[in-house]
C-alpha cells in the first residue's frame, strides 16, 4: 500500500490537520492493551435494503440502512434520521430507552448509504479485543506520519465516487421513502424524527411532491430534535454557485467537518470514543504530544477518559466544537481522570453513541457526509417552493397541504433554540394544523446540541417523547 498517490496525500495534511486528527486520539493509548477483550456484541446491527436508484451511482450503493430496536412484533415505527456527520449507532442508546417505555413501538435509526464506504474492519478488532490500540492507531493515523507503516486504510480517492456529488436531498428522501414504506408493511403507525440536519430532511420529507401527494400523508407525526428546515431559502444564484464549486474536477464529494477532511473527522470520533470505553484510566499520550489544539488541552495531565470529556463537556469544550457537546459531568479530577458528577448525559454513555458498541461493522459518525446534501437543505425552505428548488432539483414544495391531523414536537437545544419551535409552528400553520397537536419544549440554556439524544435519567426531550408516541400509537 505505500503508494506515489498516498504520499502525495501524506505530504498535503499540514500539521492543523494532523493536530485535529490527534485530538481524537488523545483519547487512545499508543502502547495500550487491546481493547474490549472477551466482550460479546449484541444482537443488534444494520438491516440493509434497497435504496434509490441515483443516476450515475453503482447498483451496490443503492441502499439504506436501518438499525431496527425493539420487539419485531411492535407495529408503530419511530423513524430517526440523525444529523450532519452522524450515523445510525447514535441513536441506538435513547432508542433502547424509548422502546422500553413506549408501548407498541419500535424505532428505527437511518443509515444513509455513504456508511457502506467506511472501512471498520481494524475498529471491529478492536470491539472484539483482538487489536490493540497502537493497532488501532497506526491503521487509522499512524501511517500518515510513519512510511513504514504498511497495513492501514486506504481513504476512497475522489475519482472513485464522482456520482456521490449527486447524492443531495433528492437521495436521501428518496432512500427515507424506501424506508418509511417498509415500516408501513407492519401495519401501525409511522413518525418520523431528526436531529440537527435530520430536522431538515424530516421537513423536506414531509413536504416533499410524491406524484401529487405530500411525504406526509404517511405519517403520523413529526419529531424535530434541535433542527429544523429554517424560513428562508438560498438564493438562486448561491445554490448555482454551490453546484459549481461541486463539480469542480478538483471537489470532493464530501463535507469537511469541522475542516478536517473525510474520512478522518468520523475516524476520530469512532475510534476516539471505543478508546475512551475500553481504557478510560490510561494516559493521554496525545496530551503530550505537542500536536492537540491549545483549546482542548488540560493544564494538568490525564487520562484517556478525562481528555475526552474536558474536549467534548460543555462547560471546557470551546465554541467552535458547539454541536460536539453534551453536559458530561463536573470536569476533571485531580488526579486526571473525570469527575462525571451532575451530568446531563452520562459520559460513557455518550462514548457508546459515537463508538456504536457492541455493535460491529457501524459507529455513531459518517466518515464520508456528502456536501450536496448540505447544500440542497438550505432550500427547503419549510417546503415553500422557491427559485433554488429549481437549481438543486429539490421538491419540497408542498408546505401547505400537510394532513391537518397531522402531530408535531419540537425540542430546542443550545444550536437551534426557539427557532426549531418557530419553524414547527409556521410549519403548522401553513397548513391548518391546530395548535393543540403541537408539543413544543425549549431547552436550550440546559441542553447541549447532544443532550437530547443522550441525557439519562433525567431527560426533557424523553419526558416529552414518550406521551406524543403513546397518544399516537393508542
Amino acid at each position: 500500500m505505500e503508494t506515489t498517490g498516498r504520499r502525495r496525500r501524506q505530504r498535503g495534511l499540514t500539521r492543523g490537520l494532523l493536530a485535529a486528527f490527534a485530538a481524537a486520539f488523545a483519547l487512545v493509548p499508543l502502547s495500550g492493551a487491546a481493547g474490549a477483550a472477551g466482550a460479546r456484541a449484541r444482537p443488534l446491527g444494520v438491516t440493509w435494503m434497497r435504496g434509490f436508484a441515483a443516476p450515475g451511482t453503482p447498483a451496490r450503493f443503492d441502499r439504506v440502512g436501518v438499525i431496527k430496536v425493539g420487539r419485531s412484533t411492535a407495529k408503530n415505527v419511530l423513524v430517526l434520521e440523525p444529523g450532519t456527520s452522524a450515523a445510525a449507532a447514535y441513536f441506538v442508546p435513547l432508542a433502547r430507552w424509548i422502546v422500553s417505555k413506549a408501548t407498541g413501538w419500535q424505532v428505527w435509526s437511518v443509515q444513509r448509504r455513504e456508511a457502506l464506504l467506511d472501512d471498520e474492519s481494524e475498529l471491529n478488532l478492536f470491539k472484539e479485543g483482538q487489536a490493540t490500540a497502537t493497532q488501532l492507531y497506526d491503521y487509522y493515523l499512524g501511517f500518515l506520519k510513519d512510511p513504514s507503516i504498511t497495513h492501514h486504510i486506504a481513504p476512497v480517492a475522489t475519482s472513485s465516487v464522482e456520482f456521490a456529488k449527486q447524492w443531495g436531498m433528492n437521495v436521501a428522501v428518496q432512500d427515507l421513502h424506501r424506508v418509511i414504506a417498509a415500516a408501513h408493511r407492519l401495519g401501525g403507525k409511522v413518525v418520523l424524527g431528526g436531529h440537527s440536519l435530520g430536522g431538515s430532511v424530516v421537513t423536506a420529507y414531509a413536504t416533499w411532491d410524491f406524484g401529487g401527494h405530500a411525504g406526509a400523508d404517511g405519517l403520523a407525526g413529526l419529531v424535530y430534535i434541535d433542527g429544523g428546515s429554517g424560513t428562508t431559502a438560498i438564493t438562486a444564484p448561491e445554490a448555482t454557485a454551490a453546484l459549481a464549486a461541486l463539480d469542480a474536477p478538483t471537489a470532493t464529494p464530501w463535507l469537511a467537518f469541522g475542516g478536517i477532511p473525510a474520512p478522518y473527522a468520523g475516524i476520530f470520533s469512532a475510534t476516539g470514543s471505543a478508546a475512551a470505553l475500553f481504557d478510560p484510566n490510561g494516559p493521554s499520550l496525545g496530551q503530550a504530544s505537542g500536536l492537540l489544539p491549545a483549546d482542548i488541552v488540560p493544564p494538568t495531565p490525564v487520562t484517556n477518559l478525562g481528555q475526552y470529556g474536558y474536549a467534548l463537556n460543555a462547560a471546557t469544550s470551546p465554541l467552535s466544537l458547539l454541536a460536539a457537546q453534551g453536559h458530561l459531568g463536573t470536569g476533571l479530577t485531580a488526579s486526571g481522570g473525570w469527575n462525571g458528577a451532575g451530568a446531563l448525559t452520562p459520559i460513557r454513555r455518550f462514548a457508546t453513541m459515537f463508538s456504536g458498541y457492541p455493535m460491529l461493522g457501524v459507529d455513531g459518525s459518517e466518515w464520508y457526509f456528502p456536501q450536496r446534501l448540505t447544500d440542497d437543505t438550505g432550500a427547503v425552505d419549510n417546503g415553500n417552493a422557491n427559485p433554488a428548488q429549481s437549481v438543486l432539483g429539490v421538491d419540497a414544495t408542498m408546505g401547505h397541504r400537510l394532513p391537518r391531523d397531522l402531530r408535531i414536537y419540537a425540542f430546542g437545544a443550545r444550536l437551534g433554540g426557539a427557532g426549531v419551535l418557530q419553524d414547527a409552528q409556521i410549519l403548522a400553520a401553513q397548513s391548518g394544523i391546530p395548535a393543540r397537536n403541537l408539543t413544543l419544549v425549549n431547552r436550550q440554556s440546559t441542553y447541549s446540541h447532544n443532550d437530547p439524544a443522550g441525557a439519562y435519567p433525567v431527560n426533557a426531550f424523553f419526558a416529552h417523547l414518550v406521551p406524543f408516541l403513546n397518544g399516537i400509537g393508542s
